[in-house]
């Protein structure tokens, strides 16, 4: 492996684990709420927030996207908490709905847009061979405030506070990854190791390294995009954790 490719590598590989750290947590505990879609509305709004600043010019204004995202995710974190309140019968079907309208509206926005499909692609896939230092930095201080509310707070902030937490993470990740790896990191580490009780976290962690390191060398041994090839790498990882526990 060349110099040039493992300065490459070795970001995205960073990028990957900041990611990780507050998502397999948060994807066991969104496993065991029976919310799984609200990783992806979330998710889905937040990019609302990035696709309504780019419609403003402000993209060379990386600060204040965020703050419009982090904003989005949290208008959505307290959507999602009213609806498990209020319908907690169908609020998979309602958090389901609110994915499919913030996507659509997404897309409506972006019509009149010449380079709207390669923005929708970093959307989806993101751009994790290219993320920054400086995006690494803030995703690294964001990553330790929000393990640190977690750890000490996550007993006691209800349904909307988990939900806020739960969308600034995601906030940050869809920057860095883009849609289809923050569900990939939250859902698959959770639900490959959901029949264990002990060293839960341990295999789980396993399951996302193994899968963003596999996918990063397979995206450049083969020229292959490289988010897909994280998402299968760690469903291949996930489904053999699943199975040698299934076996045993």
């Amino acid at each position: 492996m060349s110099t040039i490719e493992l300065d490459i590598l070795l970001p995205a590989f960073i990028a990957g684990l900041l990611v990780l750290a507050t998502h397999i947590p948060f994807g066991m505990r969104v496993l065991q709420r029976g919310v799984i879609f609200a990783d992806l509305a979330v998710a889905q709004i937040a990019g609302l927030g990035v696709v309504i600043a780019g419609l403003f010019d402000l993209t060379e204004q990386p600060l204040l996207v965020q703050l419009i995202a982090a904003a989005s995710a949290l208008c959505g974190a307290a959507l999602l908490a009213w609806i498990e309140r209020r319908v907690p019968d169908v609020k998979e079907a309602a958090i389901g709905l609110t994915f499919v309208l913030s996507a659509s509206l997404g897309i409506l926005l972006m019509s009149h847009d010449v380079h709207a499909g390669e923005h929708l692609k970093d959307l989806l896939v993101g751009q994790i061979l290219w993320v920054s230092n400086t995006q690494l930095i803030a995703t690294a201080l964001l990553t330790a405030v929000l393990l640190a509310i977690w750890k000490g707070l996550r007993q006691h902030l209800g349904n909307f506070g988990f939900y806020a937490v739960f969308a600034l993470a995601i906030t940050a990740s869809v920057q860095l990854v883009g849609i289809y790896l923050v569900f990939a990191s939250l859902i698959v580490p959770a639900l490959a190791t959901h029949r264990r009780t002990k060293r839960r976290y341990i295999f789980a962690f396993a399951v996302g390294i193994a899968g963003y390191a596999l996918g990063l060398l397979l995206s450049v041994w083969f020229d292959l995009p490289t988010g897909a090839a994280i998402v299968w790498a760690m469903a291949l990882c996930g489904g053999l954790m699943l199975f040698t526990k299934t076996r045993a």
